[in-house]
């Protein structure tokens, strides 16, 4: 199994990301392992994309986090030691300890049913608790992969697993063809279609798309290409941080298609709960190991 790694060293800092390919393109747009200590301890922004995260802990600290800072650091908080996460348009904030270890999957919102069994209007929390939609089995899996001493072993344990499931539900119900052709003209456009465009392209009123888009995803397809773009914009600013230590937001803006750098900017305080540079400042560390490449494969 090929398995592309980049770690970098420090007399304080050791962290790791690592991206094997998808085994399952269509359903699962990208994996990573990651490895991380000497961590500040505080808390991480989980952000919101147009992909859904399935998240395995494979060290002893589960998964904390809420929808506000304050409710993250309470003994309420959820925990979850296998977490998955639905679209959601605020960022989750998720309690990080001084070193962990896991992987996490970028999965695509129209193949929750055949993955997951529950659509993704379902699942709305921000930090759910995977055990409980998939059963003892998925905990098996997370206590085999953290006793498993290499990533490669690691993820063949994971393909087995995420493959037994889609044999399963060979015969649940796909998503309509013109929401799936709905959700790829969006990715197509990168979130910068008109809902109007869509409509026209789909031969439905707008209505009927968002119904469509309500029924199975629990979002507006205007919601959905907002995460498209401001995925693909956040993105760019970390590839660009990554090759020359600075990015260009107002360039960023212009080809993301928003308006002007504060659109962008107003964007990004509702997805992150920040400015551009903060974040780039909280993120510069993970920008700079790999933990923010784009998913490689294409929509389903």
């Amino acid at each position: 199994m090929a398995v592309s790694s980049e770690e970098t060293e420090d007399a304080r800092r050791r962290y790791a990301f690592v991206t094997p390919p998808s085994r399952l393109p269509g359903l699962v747009a990208s994996a990573t392992g990651y490895h991380t200590t000497d961590n500040p301890v505080g808390l991480h922004r989980g952000l919101p994309s147009p992909y859904l995260a399935f998240i395995f802990a494979l060290d002893d600290a589960p998964i904390i986090g809420a929808d506000t800072p304050d409710r993250a650091l309470t003994p309420a908080a959820p925990r979850a030691e296998v977490l998955l996460g639905g679209l959601h348009q605020r960022p989750a904030y998720v309690v990080q300890p001084r070193s962990q270890v896991g992987i996490q999957l970028a999965v695509h919102p129209l193949a929750a049913r055949r993955l997951f069994g529950p659509p993704t209007r379902e699942l709305t929390e921000l930090v759910g608790d995977g055990v409980a939609v998939l059963g003892a089995e998925a905990a098996r899996l997370r206590e085999r992969m953290a006793e498993t001493p290499t990533w490669a072993e690691r993820f063949e344990l994971l393909w087995a697993y995420l493959r037994r499931r889609v044999e399963a539900t060979e015969r649940v119900e796909a998503p309509p063809p013109a929401l799936v052709e709905g959700w790829r003209w969006l990715a197509r456009f990168g979130g910068t279609g008109s809902m109007d465009g869509l409509a026209r392209h789909l031969g439905y009123s707008g209505r009927r798309v968002s119904q469509l888009f309500g029924a199975e995803l629990g979002a507006s397809p205007k919601q959905v290409g907002r995460l498209f773009r401001f995925d693909l914009a956040r993105r760019q600013i970390a590839a660009d941080i990554d090759r020359t230590g600075r990015s260009d937001l107002g360039r960023v803006a212009a080809e993301r298609g928003y308006y002007d750098q504060s659109h962008l900017v107003r964007d990004f305080r509702q997805y992150t709960g920040t400015s551009p540079s903060r974040w780039i400042a909280e993120e510069f560390r993970n920008i700079q190991a790999g933990g923010h490449r784009a998913p490689e494969d294409s929509p389903p």
